[in-house]
């Protein structure tokens, strides 16, 4: 067994390289490459992800691959299931024509920066040909893939969150609208009293940036092993734990933007720093799933980032960064604030109550879309809809509705979801850290340096190295129950907006 697993490592390595090499691509195409680069990058873009295709099915490649699954039980945990996802992965590769593959990887290589144009210009028709293209290629694709078990638009809610399918999400979903819509209503019927004088200001980017680098050492971000650059829309980036970064969107009208942006991707960024350094050279070194990554980045964001305990301590610091601009506030109004439920248009800028219903918006569209229920054409006008539909409120352009997120230009169709169940994953996992030790009033060190902890060893050192299920259900010490992230919301905002539950 010692020689074949030296040939798997082999191959290994050298997919390794290929996807370093991509990652590099990616990073510099978000950050800071020239805007005339992208149709000749396109191209090679497309000749690293045919050596992968080529590399990942090559037929010494599968003979290696299938005597190990033969043999995986004789394997040590990690490696065993590492082959077991190694195969899977490549029986669905192996059903997509090469040539359809690399001439998707081409286009999602510009369809980013056509998005953005768009986005710019807040005009959906010069995105629409190029998602088009996206869509119809994703819907082959499925065609490739799909079993009698697993089909349709199910297949690209399995490839971001193992085991879960439209009827599970459609579950979920159905039961956060039972019970948060007419909480919702009973919140927004009622107001809070805070001075807001702070809210109207302009912020200067460079003080907002130092402000930043102060939460990156609240939050023990490692600089050394990261760094941030700025992008049109905030994302999380790395290649192992050794090497993991994260961007920002900065607004000299709006400091909250940048504010909760970073300390979402920051909670991105601790999960793959915290990943046990032993996993960095295998395909395990990441998240476990996408809901479980996305429980990290919105348990920072809401329930640590959004808590009274965390500006009770840095509030001051804000305000002294801030000395004009937050004159005469004091930090109960800076924590009404943050914590204010209003319907509004953007998602990464919703409170956290109306939150799971952006989620929900662009759920129902992906599915009626993979379902043939509608097309790319249609998909403006039934946004505008459903906003006024689920939020009460109009969508005055493109840029502020359909455009605002670029996941549909990266091809990433069956991630949203992921947000809404990582919520309530992190509501879960809330619960079952404060049996361990009070979270909030462990916040007093002014740093997060005992969550981080309890967040390595329960759940970060693990990686990829058990099914999504299995992982969550160890953190959380059982299995996912919805209620938990149901009655976590409804006692915060009863108790913000003085209701009886």
């Amino acid at each position: 067994m010692t020689k074949i697993i030296k040939q798997y490592e082999n191959i290994r390595n050298k997919i390794n390289a290929y996807r370093f090499a991509l990652f590099l691509v990616n990073w510099d195409s978000e950050t800071e490459a020239p805007s005339g680069c992208f149709i000749n990058r396109s191209k090679q873009v497309g000749t690293l992800n045919e050596e992968i295709y080529k590399l990942q099915t090559a037929k010494e490649t599968s003979i290696i691959i299938n005597q190990l699954y033969k043999n995986r039980k004789q394997l040590d945990p990690i490696l065993s299931h590492e082959i077991v996802e190694f195969k899977r992965s490549l029986n669905r590769m192996k059903k997509v024509p090469i040539k359809e593959f690399v001439e998707y990887r081409k286009l999602l290589a510009v369809s980013p920066k056509t998005w953005q144009q768009a986005k710019k210009t807040a005009d959906f028709s010069l995105f629409q040909p190029t998602l088009e293209k996206i869509v119809d290629y994703t819907k082959r694709y499925i065609k490739y893939v799909e079993t009698k078990k697993n089909q349709g638009y199910d297949i690209l809610l399995d490839e971001y969150e193992r085991g879960y399918k439209t009827k599970d999400y459609d579950l979920f979903f159905s039961e956060l609208k039972d019970e948060l819509v007419p909480f919702i209503q009973k919140v927004t019927a009622k107001s809070l009293e805070y001075n807001d004088a702070f809210v109207n200001q302009t912020y200067p980017i460079e003080k907002q940036k130092e402000f930043v680098k102060y939460l990156e050492t609240v939050m023990q971000y490692d600089t050394t092993r990261g760094l941030m650059k700025e992008s049109e829309h905030p994302f999380t980036s790395g290649f192992g734990p050794a090497d993991v970064r994260y961007t920002n969107h900065f607004h000299e009208d709006n400091l909250i933007s940048a504010l909760f942006s970073a300390i979402h991707e920051l909670g991105h960024a601790i999960y793959e720093q915290q990943v046990n350094p032993e996993l960095e050279n295998t395909l395990l070194w990441g998240g476990g799933s996408m809901a479980l990554h996305e429980s990290q980045s919105r348990f920072f964001e809401n329930i640590i980032g959004r808590s009274r305990g965390f500006w009770k301590h840095h509030f001051p610091r804000l305000k002294n960064t801030f000395k004009k601009q937050f004159k005469g506030i004091k930090a109960k109004d800076f924590y009404q604030y943050i914590n204010l439920v209003k319907p509004s248009l953007i998602r990464t800028e919703a409170d956290e109550l109306t939150y799971p219903i952006h989620i929900m918006i662009r759920y129902d569209i992906e599915k009626d879309l993979f379902t043939n229920q509608i097309q790319v054409k249609d998909i403006p006008a039934i946004w505008n809809v459903k906003v006024k539909e689920y939020l009460g409120i109009e969508v005055p352009n493109d840029r502020e509705g359909v455009l605002q997120d670029i996941h549909w230009a990266c091809g990433m169709f069956g991630y949203f979801p992921t947000y809404a169940l990582g919520s309530a994953y992190a509501a879960q996992i809330f619960r079952t850290m404060n049996k361990d030790f009070k979270v909030l009033k462990s916040l007093k060190n002014k740093n997060t340096e005992e969550v981080n902890y309890w967040l390595k060893i329960n759940l970060h050192q693990y990686g990829a190295t058990m099914k999504p299920k299995v992982l969550f259900k160890t953190v959380a010490r059982g299995n996912f129950n919805p209620k938990y992230y149901i009655r976590y919301l409804i006692r915060k905002y009863s108790k913000l907006y003085q209701l009886d539950q």
